[in-house]
């Protein structure tokens, strides 16, 4: 057995080269003592997580947890798979997923399980609770078709998914937003004292039923409507549970710089590990800005901060026309804003704002550079859907309306704010972020199946290809990273971030979340055109033990499990 390759990251390597040496005696002590497990996985290559390369090794699992790793040819299983050729890792780790509908309706988790996830964490900005009796039947109207929502608190949420039935493990953020929500609702204003008091109270809860930390989406109402000491506040009450503080930036375009300065505030603020989600400089006149961003992440790091990020493996984002309008437009939520885009009045004023440069509010519309960059790829009214996958080119031609009335139109027309991708971001900043030693990965969708309702819409093909994608093109077609380093920001650095144990590494005791892929063959497949295509080179997925994945295809197993932060009550270190 050899190690090879020790990159390790700017801390704890001295511990990571003394379990190295501690690996390797495990794996020579296991030849001479033979025993008897539920299952082996023989000769793979395996990467137990932490940048460390053990060639040609086995791997035991006993029920649900990793058993032995090592030379264990003197050794018996109940069953026995071959994994030569194959590279044995642990299971990869989501750090941003929009599953929380999906998994409702199809817990198999189709599209991430075959590229190696088995874990997703939820939580952008909005989360699946707590939610106030307003709140619940706002829900049950317009994510849940009128079907009776059954849970009332984030824990409650996360194990009615564990009961119904999933494949991958889940966990969640509690949503600044949906706090703010709770107490606020939509209007554009700072909350009392009384009901800051009552938000950080429902947040404490809230970790105490295993939330991971704060999520925040900063350009999005009535999100943009929180000030920073609000948000400080809300840190503040979660950061003695270990919580995070994990955000979609007040701006990842003309105001990058700023916005990530407000991160870093937070973060020095409430003394609390500050994530960027979907790190990027949006708009070609912003690409220039991450050089700076990096370094002022580099110098808070220097100066003992806990800052970091993650990203999906595209340079195109996709959101809603919410993102083409200001704010205050949409202050009061959908009725309110559909009420707005009727007023001649204020559609003539829209039309002026959203074809106007701003630092007052995010414009995806213009970040795009043009019409042909924007590309509508979802909606609810039947009649619409013929428009997607088409540009707001073609279709502002087709209607003969202009790009800003089309856009207005629509929202009214569909009652949604209309799913939208935007091509805005630029391949060298991809391939600079994913040599970042702090960088970590999400899909930022669903995870979903080229089946049933999921065929009504033409999701991001992130949501198919996001992982593979980064072992595919950039690993190993383009050698951004190397190999060793891409399954650590996958597996063994999001547990560290998000303080789980247990998770994240092939470490005996930990529970078996592996997953076996043939690097190389591994190959995303979904495109913009085509987005509902599977993944392939994965073959094999265990979750917590049992195997979902089998030869490339599910097989129907459900053993997710809810993934709590370490403020959950009971929690034992």
């Amino acid at each position: 057995m050899i190690v090879s390759r020790l990159q390790l990251p700017d801390f704890k390597s001295l511990f990571r080269q003394c379990y190295a040496i501690v690996y390797c005696l495990t794996g020579w002590l296991m030849q001479s003592s033979a025993q008897e497990y539920d299952l082996i996985i023989r000769n793979g290559t395996i990467y137990d997580g932490y940048n460390l390369l053990l060639v040609k090794g086995d791997l035991a699992v006993n029920a649900d947890t990793i058993a032995a790793v090592g030379n264990l040819t003197s050794s018996t299983a109940k069953r026995e798979i071959d994994a030569t050729g194959l590279t044995v890792a642990p299971g990869f780790i989501n750090m941003l997923s929009w599953s929380t509908q999906s998994l409702i309706t199809d817990g198999r988790a189709q599209s991430t399980i075959r590229q190696g996830v088995t874990l997703e964490v939820m939580g952008e900005g909005t989360s699946m609770g707590p939610l106030s009796p307003e709140m619940k039947k706002g829900m049950q109207i317009f994510q849940n078709k009128g079907k009776k929502i059954e849970w009332t608190t984030l824990g409650e949420y996360l194990e009615f998914l564990e009961k119904r039935g999933v494949s991958t493990n889940v966990a969640s953020y509690v949503g600044a937003t949906t706090l703010r929500q709770y107490f606020i609702g939509n209007v554009n204003r700072a909350p009392t004292k009384d009901e800051l008091e009552k938000m950080k109270k429902l947040a404490r809860a809230a970790m105490e039923e295993g939330a991971l930390g704060i999520g925040s989406a900063l350009i999005y109402t009535p999100a943009a409507f929180a000030k920073t000491d609000e948000l400080i506040e809300l840190c503040k009450a979660v950061a003695p549970y270990g919580g995070i503080y994990v955000s979609h930036l007040r701006s990842e375009g003309n105001r990058f710089e700023q916005a990530v300065d407000e991160l870093i505030t937070i973060a020095k603020e409430a003394d609390i590990h500050g994530e960027i989600f979907h790190l990027k400089a949006a708009g070609k006149a912003n690409w220039h800005k991450l050089d700076a961003v990096i370094k002022k992440i580099d110098s808070a790091r220097a100066a003992g901060l806990s800052i970091a990020a993650n990203m999906y493996t595209y340079t195109a984002g996709a959101t809603g026309l919410d993102a083409a309008m200001p704010p205050w437009v949409q202050e009061g939520g959908f009725d309110a804003w559909r009420k707005r885009l009727s007023n001649k009045k204020i559609r003539e004023q829209l039309k002026k704002e959203i074809s106007t440069p701003s630092d007052e509010w995010e414009n995806l519309y213009l970040a795009a550079g043009t019409t042909d960059n924007v590309v509508f790829v979802g909606f609810r009214n039947r009649r619409l859907r013929k428009y997607i996958g088409k540009t707001l080119t073609d279709v502002a031609k087709e209607r003969r309306t202009s790009p800003e009335e089309t856009i207005m139109d629509l929202v009214m027309e569909d009652g949604s704010r209309v799913e939208t991708v935007y091509f805005m971001m630029s391949e060298d900043n991809v391939k600079k972020q994913l040599k970042l030693p702090y960088m970590t990965f999400g899909s930022d969708a669903g995870s979903m199946s080229p089946e049933g309702v999921f065929l009504l819409s033409n999701p991001h093909p992130r949501a198919y290809g996001n992982f593979a994608r980064l072992l595919g093109k950039y690993v190993r077609d383009e050698k951004v990273i190397p190999l060793d380093d891409a399954i650590r920001k996958l597996t063994s650095l999001p547990a560290e971030k998000l303080k789980l144990t247990k998770r994240g590494s092939l470490k005996i005791g930990n529970y078996a979340d592996v997953v076996v892929f043939d690097a190389a063959a591994i190959q995303d497949h979904a495109t913009f055109e085509k987005p509902h295509q599977f993944s392939t080179g994965v073959k094999h997925v265990f979750v917590n033990g049992v195997q979902v994945l089998k030869d490339g295809e599910h097989t129907g197993a459900k053993p997710g499990r809810v993934v709590r932060g370490a403020g959950w009550r009971g929690w034992k270190k």
